[in-house]
């Protein structure tokens, strides 16, 4: 339920915003950008404060206040009476949602069997997709229901409420960290949660293997840039803000938060643009579930490489096409299937690698403090798309914009051909030790 709010809430600004008003007036591309992007800043600011507070606090102690956060921003963008009051609930709301995005994977990469993580962590790109699939869903009802209706925008953004509180109650009967526990001292609770998941000789093997590992670093509540001294440390943290950075880079969410406007601007009506961005949240899901078969089959370096190609011939595409088709008819039905095809390719391959190697990659005495950091810059990248793509789009149009995505799709290629390491098959301690050797004279 924390991927599902992260989905939804990201997702359906798109349908909102065309019905969106707060005077006469339509909104301009910058009050656009802001109501959008607002919730990207709080995210970014989240993701980091949420990796600290994870790493002294507890993954599930601040997935249950997290809940909390969700409910309250969403009530208050639903009945927000300005765009400066939205904008504000937005950034909380964000907040939320980039806690949410390092807490969660991190949370059940911990407590997933190393040859089970992958399927788990990625769970939750299945389950952010999702969320976004229902809020496509949900604007397309609302829309065709309530299509003159002023406000109808606000019954979409509320329901982001509900899952709200399921996840309050759910990670109530939860258990934390096993490895949060035993790295910070609390043996015996640590080895009661790994009995409480695991089969009894594998909690004893797993227990004695965290132990062992924790008694090498010291001060592991007091992790912070100062580690990035290490030269092998240093090197997996930039590795890790490359891969993040890779995984917006692809344009991604300017099909997530302007889907709608895409398509209108391709030919298609506003309620058949609602009903296209279904297709979109459908592919995705789909595409995920593919996605969690192959990563226990495929490693995810090859996976990463895979995804990105896709992702930016898709551009590549939507790039040449928009411009030799402009006028035609059929530009609005090719356009709608570049999308799916990107999204394919992001959803099936790029994203749920990008959240489960930001999840495992990291030292343990580090894990929350880099993931937040990694995630901090996730969403800043996540801003800038977000708050640069209407004005591209609306001062060099949609060839030149998807081109200028096509180029930077190339060099995300390169840095993953050439940096980026396997990390398939071992546990969170093997491929720490792995790293330390691997880098320490780098």
């Amino acid at each position: 339920f924390g991927g599902l709010l992260f989905g939804y809430d990201t997702g359906v600004i798109s349908g909102a915003l065309p019905f969106m008003r707060f005077s006469a007036d339509a909104l301009t591309p910058l009050h656009e950008g802001t109501i959008v992007s607002s919730l990207l800043i709080g995210a970014a600011l989240g993701s980091f404060v949420g990796g600290r507070i994870a790493d002294r606090r507890g993954r599930r102690a601040l997935i249950v206040r997290l809940a909390v956060v969700f409910f309250l921003a969403a009530i208050g963008c639903a009945i927000a009476p300005t765009i400066e009051f939205m904008i504000g609930a937005r950034f909380v709301l964000g907040l939320a949602v980039g806690g949410a995005s390092v807490t969660v994977p991190l949370y059940l990469a911990e407590m997933s069997p190393a040859h089970r993580r992958g399927r788990l962590v990625t769970q939750n790109e299945l389950m952010i997709v999702s969320g976004q699939l229902a809020a496509f869903t949900v604007n397309a009802v609302i829309g065709s229901l309530f299509p003159e209706q002023d406000g109808v925008w606000r019954w979409m953004l509320v329901i982001a409420s509900l899952p709200a509180v399921v996840l309050y109650f759910g990670m109530l009967a939860m258990p934390e960290s096993a490895r949060w526990l035993i790295l910070h001292g609390r043996l015996a609770e640590g080895i009661a949660t790994l009995r409480r998941v695991r089969d009894q000789p594998e909690a004893e093997l797993e227990f004695e293997e965290i132990r062992a590992h924790a008694a090498r670093d010291e001060n592991l509540s007091t992790s912070s840039v100062r580690d990035l001294a290490l030269p092998w440390i240093r090197r997996v943290f930039l590795i890790g803000l490359g891969v993040a950075m890779v995984q917006q880079l692809t344009g991604v969410n300017s099909i997530m938060y302007y889907g709608v406007q895409i398509l209108q601007r391709a030919g298609f009506d506003q309620q058949a643009a609602l009903v296209g961005q279904i297709a979109n949240g459908v592919i995705s899901v789909l595409a995920t579930f593919v996605g969690i078969w192959l990563l226990g089959r495929v490693g995810r370096r090859p996976m990463l490489l895979t995804g990105l190609i896709g992702t930016t011939v898709s551009l590549l595409l939507v790039g040449v096409l928009s411009n030799a088709l402009d006028g035609s008819p059929a530009l609005p039905f090719v356009i709608l299937s570049l999308t799916i095809t990107f999204l394919a390719f992001q959803q099936g391959a790029v994203s749920p690698v990008t959240w489960l190697m930001l999840a495992e990659i990291f030292p343990a005495r580090i894990r929350g403090f880099a993931f937040g950091l990694a995630a901090l810059t996730l969403w800043l990248t996540n801003f800038l798309v977000g708050f640069l793509f209407p004005q591209l789009v609306d001062g060099l149009g949609i060839s030149v914009t998807f081109f200028l995505l096509f180029g930077v799709g190339l060099l995300s290629i390169t840095f993953v051909k050439l940096c980026l390491p396997e990390t398939r098959g071992r546990s969170l301690e093997a491929l720490e030790e792995e790293f330390r050797e691997r880098y320490s004279a780098t």
